[in-house]
């Protein structure tokens, strides 16, 4: 089946995808404002495919917009992991975007409960008591087709991933734009006949095209090089999730280097954080409320409204919603933990737990990331 999408853009989320269907189309529609939801009843007027009920297309009544073919959607990998140069849509947020490379994570979910053996334990003084179990599972790096950065802008950073940079200011950080990670089940393969079916300044530096393989795209050496170079910066080790009342919330840290300032050492990290929607009642994310553990021993408490500067809306048309942000700590390790303030239609609250998750920096500080230089 064709994935059909409009030029220069889209707006599309697309449902949990149901996996008695190995093949789906998918509308791309181009927006902004006064979005909803639309079950289309009728055939795709640009491949002639039936209505598919678990498709949902959001969009605000554009005019005089027609569907593209980008490409034609693959089978779902249950077993096994994609390759570098499978093609993909995501299954939350809708973008386009391209695998670089696989990353292998532990994720502690504390949804579930585990047996006593193989967990791990809380932080001190954070809320609850029990220990988590850690399974391994599948995230991969991955480019964001730049075309589809503004239609995401709302529910997730496009510039996912920070560096220090590399000179004496302590707190001076960049961005690479369009880096994002994404989980193994949010990847929606497909393919294209297009030598350069993904518009990022990066694409064509860390892939060529080459029809013999499947995905016809091989990795350049630049993107060998460079993965390994940025290894201790990129990699993805640990995964957290909790869900308080249908909102689920994912933490993903990285340590990013150490710097001196002041005649101290500055430990640097980031985080990427998810809230999602599970439920069906629409609800607004309103004030966090961090505590944040130094090994040195200090305990901070952090308090404001929204998360970088909003208050995002999570609804069944919109679910969820991702940022990261940035902490330091003047010791080589802590933990974070916490509670967003959750406000309901009828204006009532309730709070929902942050995951605890440890700040470690059990990397080699010798050298610094090589970040975007080649």
């Amino acid at each position: 089946m064709a994935a059909c999408a409009i030029r220069r853009g889209f707006l599309t989320v697309v449902s949990k995808y149901n996996k008695k269907h190995t093949h789906r189309i998918l509308g791309i529609i181009e927006g902004s404002s006064g979005l909803e939801v639309k079950r289309p009843r009728l055939p795709c007027l640009a491949c002639g495919l039936p209505n598919i009920q678990q498709m949902r297309f959001m969009s605000s009544r554009p005019e005089g917009k027609v569907l593209e073919t980008v490409g034609v959607f693959e089978a779902l990998k249950q077993h096994g992991k994609y390759e570098t140069g499978q093609l993909f849509l995501h299954s939350v947020f809708g973008y386009r975007g391209i695998v670089l490379f696989p990353w292998h994570a532990r994720i502690y979910d504390r949804d579930i409960i585990p047996p006593m053996s193989d967990s791990k334990p809380e932080p001190p003084g954070s809320h609850g008591s029990k220990e988590v179990k850690g399974r391994t599972h599948t995230y991969y790096q991955v480019l964001i087709d730049t075309r589809d950065c503004p239609h995401i802008s709302q529910r997730s950073q496009t510039e996912a991933v920070t560096f220090l940079a590399n000179h004496d200011d302590s707190r001076a950080l960049y961005a690479i734009p369009g880096l994002d990670y994404v989980s193994h089940e949010d990847i929606l393969p497909y393919n294209s006949t297009e030598q350069v079916p993904i518009q990022h300044e990066l694409f064509e530096r860390f892939l060529m095209f080459n029809p013999d393989k499947t995905p016809p795209f091989s990795a350049r050496d630049t993107l060998k090089a460079w993965q390994e170079k940025n290894h201790p910066w990129l990699e993805l080790s640990d995964v957290h999730r909790e869900t308080t009342e249908n909102i689920r919330v994912t933490v993903i840290p990285f340590y990013m280097g150490m710097r001196d300032a002041q005649n101290s050492h500055v430990y640097w990290w980031r985080y990427c954080i998810r809230l999602e929607n599970m439920g069906s009642e629409v609800v607004q994310l309103r004030e966090r409320h961090w505590r944040i553990f130094s090994l040195s021993g200090t305990l901070e408490t952090v308090r404001g409204r929204g998360v970088v500067g909003r208050e995002p809306v999570l609804s069944k048309e919109q679910p969820a919603f991702q940022y990261s942000s940035h902490v330091s700590l003047q010791a080589p390790s802590g933990h974070m933990w916490g509670t967003f303030r959750i406000e309901r239609t009828d204006g009532s609250h309730f709070d929902v737990r942050i995951p605890p998750f440890s700040l470690e920096s059990n990397k080699d500080d010798k050298a610094p990331p090589a970040g975007y230089t080649f």
